[in-house]
Order: C-alpha cells, then sequence, then structure tokens
C-alpha cells in the first residue's frame, strides 16, 4: 500500500490504523469521533465497508458494526442502500464545535497538561532531527505551508510535515495520532486571529531555526508552540466550567 505523502492523509491513515489488542466497540467509536471533531473525517465523507473498517483497525466485523451503531445514534452517521450507499459522515460545523465542547469539559487540567507534555514531547523531537536532515526545499515546503486561509489548518499541516522531516516513520505515527487528540480540542480557537498571529509567528521561527540546522532552538520553539497553545486550552477549559457551573 502506497505511503500517506499529504498532511491529510496522514491524519486519515492514523484513524483508520489499528488499535491496541483487543479493541471494544467503544474505543472503534472514540476512534472514528475523534476524527470528526478534528475535521479528518467532514460531512459526507463515505466510512470503508465493515469488513475493510474491522480490518483496518484490527478487530472483529461485529465490532466495527456496534460501534457504527453508536455512531448513528448520535446523529453523526447515515446509511444509504443501493449501488452508491455506504456509511456516510453526518455532521455540521456546530455539532463538532458542541462535541469538542464536551470534550474538554470533560478532561480535568491535569489530564490537559499529561496530554500537552506527551505532544511536547514528541513534536519538539521531530522539530531538531528535522534540522538535521531537512534541506533548503524541505524548508521552502514548510514556509509554503504557512500561507493557507486558516491559521489552525496552516500551522496543523506545518507541523504534521515537520514531523514526517524527521525521518522517523514510528516518531511521526505518533506525532500523527497526538496531533489528532490534541489538535481537535483547538477547534473553538479558529477565529482567535490574536494566537493564529502568534503561532504563525512562532512557526515562522522554527522554520529559519531549522533552515539554519539549529536543532536546539527548533526544540525549544516548538516547546512554545505547544505552552501557547496549552494555555488557551486551559483558558477555554475554565471559561466552560464556569458556563456549566450552577
Amino acid at each position: 500500500m502506497p505511503q500517506p505523502t499529504t498532511p491529510h492523509h496522514r491524519l486519515r491513515a492514523a484513524v483508520f490504523s489499528p488499535l491496541s489488542e483487543n479493541g471494544k466497540a467503544d474505543q472503534v467509536e472514540d476512534r472514528l469521533l475523534q476524527g470528526i471533531i478534528a475535521g479528518i473525517l467532514s460531512d459526507g465523507d463515505r466510512l470503508p465497508r465493515e469488513t475493510e473498517l474491522a480490518t483496518s483497525l484490527g478487530v472483529a466485523t461485529v465490532t466495527a458494526r456496534e460501534a457504527l451503531v453508536g455512531l448513528r445514534a448520535r446523529g453523526l452517521l447515515a446509511t444509504r442502500r443501493g449501488r452508491d450507499g455506504g456509511s456516510f459522515i453526518t455532521v455540521r460545523p456546530e455539532d463538532r464545535l458542541r462535541l469538542v465542547a464536551e470534550r474538554l469539559n470533560h478532561l480535568s487540567r491535569v489530564e490537559l497538561r499529561d496530554t500537552a507534555i506527551h505532544y511536547s514531547a514528541i513534536a519538539s523531537t521531530a522539530a531538531g532531527l528535522a534540522a538535521r536532515f531537512a534541506d533548503a526545499n524541505d524548508v521552502a515546503l514548510l514556509r509554503s505551508l504557512l500561507s493557507g486561509d486558516s491559521w489552525m489548518h496552516a500551522t496543523g499541516n506545518f507541523l504534521l510535515e515537520l514531523a514526517a522531516l524527521s525521518q522517523s516513520a514510528r516518531l511521526t505515527r505518533e506525532y500523527v495520532r497526538l496531533h489528532a487528540e490534541f489538535g481537535m480540542l483547538l477547534l473553538g480557537a479558529e477565529h482567535d486571529d490574536s494566537l493564529g498571529a502568534e503561532v504563525l509567528g512562532c512557526c515562522e521561527r522554527i522554520a529559519s531555526a531549522i533552515e539554519a540546522g539549529d536543532g536546539t532552538q527548533a526544540r525549544e520553539l516548538t516547546d512554545g508552540y505547544v505552552a501557547q497553545l496549552l494555555d488557551w486550552l486551559i483558558r477555554e477549559h475554565s471559561a466552560l466550567a464556569a458556563r456549566s457551573s450552577p
């Protein structure tokens, strides 16, 4: 099977990668839900057939089927019959925001910080390795990714490409998994232009450090990037808690 070559392909591959041994229906449902919240699986996307989905996730077909039933019950999946039928994602932008808020509200600050620490450790290691291996064309590609319309999409793609430049398949897979888990919590920040300007500037500085072959600086800047996102998440977490209090 050809290896994923774009940030979106890498993320989609992560959604359908094997679960841990003896995966359960709720784990399958949660994996697909993460993909939906993160925008990796969009409204109208068709999922693989049940048998194909089960094979890719390493679970029994009946387990995959139970997970799809759960998503249908949430109103996030519709099944169509016929030649062009199948299971299709049905999610509106407001549904994604609600799901993110629910997930963020259920996490503790300790869990948020722990996830950010793990994410930062993997991302900064990738940045340090990228500074060692990247050439001028790689740096040019990184910078081109920062010119997208959405700062969140642009910086997400930047960090995904950075992970690929580490030249470690295992590290890249772990980064992609963490990016889906951590990044989806930031959906509500999409229209925060101030945060966007800060993290775009940080990514530009990371690209400069990689261009200079300065792995230490690349790692420190990447740690700072994650710290800025964590600060926003903690503020949002506090705001959600305040709104849900009686």
